[in-house]
């Protein structure tokens, strides 16, 4: 990020936290978002020795599988409890048409993000989100 508001910066962590900390409102031009897809797997980086008789490594990176729990069920209850209306109306619709499972899970860490996502945009910006066919057609509707 190169802004005269912000300066050099690179953040790392939960995009959300970030967000809620660091990103004032209404100061982002373009947000070009690549979630987790709810792929249900494991990605891993493989180090791959050149020795004829070496054996190869992995290391675990992200593991793009979401389970209904205890975080899931506050995030729900943060969405449906906040000051956006139609964002708790859709959450608490998809509650009822999903109940308590994965998918659901994903959508409302999904659903958070996208609120902080939708403050931080100037009235002029735009907002493309990277997603595939599993539940593009539910973000759509967040």
């Amino acid at each position: 990020m190169v802004d005269a508001l912000f300066g050099n910066a690179l953040y790392y962590g939960d995009n959300l936290e970030i967000l809620r900390k660091n990103i004032p409102n209404e100061s982002v031009d373009l947000v070009y978002l690549d979630p987790p897809f709810n792929s249900q797997r494991t990605y891993n980086v493989l180090f791959k020795q050149h020795k004829v008789d070496g054996a190869g490594a992995q290391l675990d990176v992200f593991d793009d599988t979401w389970t209904w729990g205890q975080e899931a069920e506050r995030s729900y209850y943060e969405l449906i409890n906040g000051e956006h209306a139609k964002v708790a109306d859709t959450a608490h619709a998809l509650f009822n048409l999903l109940g308590k499972s994965d998918m659901l899970a994903y959508l409302v860490m999904m659903a958070q993000r996208l609120v902080e996502l939708h403050r931080t945009l100037k009235l002029t910006g735009s907002l493309y989100l990277h997603c595939d066919p599993t539940a593009s057609h539910y973000l759509k509707l967040l």
